[in-house]
Parts: C-alpha cells; sequence; structure tokens
C-alpha cells in the first residue's frame, strides 16, 4: 500500500559539485526544497517522486559566487525560480538499489535524467513516528540547460567543467 512522506528538511540535503579551473571542485547546497513522495516499502518501484528545489537558495560558502550562480550567466532565478523532478520510471537493480528516470526541469530546459537510489531503511523515531531514509547519487551536463557560462584559461581548459554531480540524503517521515 502506497503512503504518502514528507520531506524532514532537518535531516535532508541537496548537495552538489562541479570542477573548478580543471584542478579543484566547488560544492554547494540547495538550502531550500520540498518533495511529494509516496510509496509501498514492500514495492519501492510504483513510488511517485517529486522534488522542487528553490535555485535562490544555492549555497556554496561564497557569497559572489552565489550570487553570480542567481544572475543571468547561470540559473536566472528571476525568470526560473524553481528546479524540478519528477519520477518516471524506478527499476529495481539490487536488494535495496533502484535506478529512478524522471523529467529534470532547470532554467527552463527539461531533460530525462537518471538518479542511482539507495534504500536506507526505515524505522521509528523517540516519538513513535516513522522514518524512511534514502540516498541519491546522479550526475547532469549543465549546458544541456542552458547553464553555458564559461572562461578560457590562460593555460587551457576552462573555469566551470560542464558535469554537475549531485548528492542527495532524504530522511522522510509518514504522513
Amino acid at each position: 500500500m502506497k503512503n504518502k512522506w514528507n520531506v524532514d528538511s532537518a535531516h535532508s540535503s541537496i548537495d552538489f559539485s562541479i570542477k573548478h579551473m580543471m584542478v579543484s571542485k566547488v560544492k554547494g547546497v540547495f538550502r531550500t526544497f520540498d518533495a511529494s513522495i509516496e510509496a509501498d516499502l514492500e514495492d519501492l518501484t510504483t513510488a511517485s517522486i517529486e522534488f522542487t528545489v528553490d535555485v535562490n537558495s544555492v549555497d556554496t560558502r561564497n557569497d559572489d559566487r552565489d550570487n553570480h550562480l542567481r544572475s543571468a550567466d547561470f540559473f536566472d532565478v528571476e525568470q526560473f525560480p524553481k528546479m524540478i523532478f519528477k519520477s518516471k520510471e524506478i527499476v529495481k537493480k539490487g536488494r535495496s538499489e533502484y535506478e529512478v528516470t524522471g523529467d529534470l526541469t532547470i532554467h527552463g530546459t527539461t531533460k530525462s535524467e537518471t538518479f542511482i537510489v539507495s534504500y536506507e531503511g526505515s524505522g521509528k523515531d523517540p516519538w513513535g513516528n516513522e522514518k524512511v531514509g534514502f540516498e541519491a547519487q546522479g550526475s547532469i551536463s549543465r549546458s544541456e540547460y542552458g547553464l553555458r557560462w564559461n572562461a578560457a584559461l590562460e593555460t587551457g581548459g576552462v573555469l566551470v567543467a560542464d558535469q554537475v554531480k549531485i548528492s542527495l540524503d532524504i530522511q522522510a517521515s509518514k504522513a
């Protein structure tokens, strides 16, 4: 039986990392997000998942960089304030591992993306509330979403890589 699950944002995160100057990584998070999850823990392939991220909540621990990411050079939060993922297909790949494919919309562009999701288990908190945990990993091409700003480096290569690694750690409570 499918149940509705509410994301516990105090115990969840959406993180990303991207190569910078071809030699290191910049890491960041989105502080504000919500999700609609309907799932039967006995058969997660029938789950329905939708994430909405407030792109203005991007945080890389550098105000200048965050403001640049919010600008028209990147996310253009004035015109495209939300990033949305809606699941379309979930395939079991192992005992607790799944491929979740869905439509990801960033900067007004929607593409199909697949994330590897691990079901971390369930349990009751000290107040009797049922909780579940999930971990997800994926990678997207930012240029496919129109996020093409870059600068050439004197030594060759570019300032900002195209591939963005995305990681989610989600704890949800049964509604």
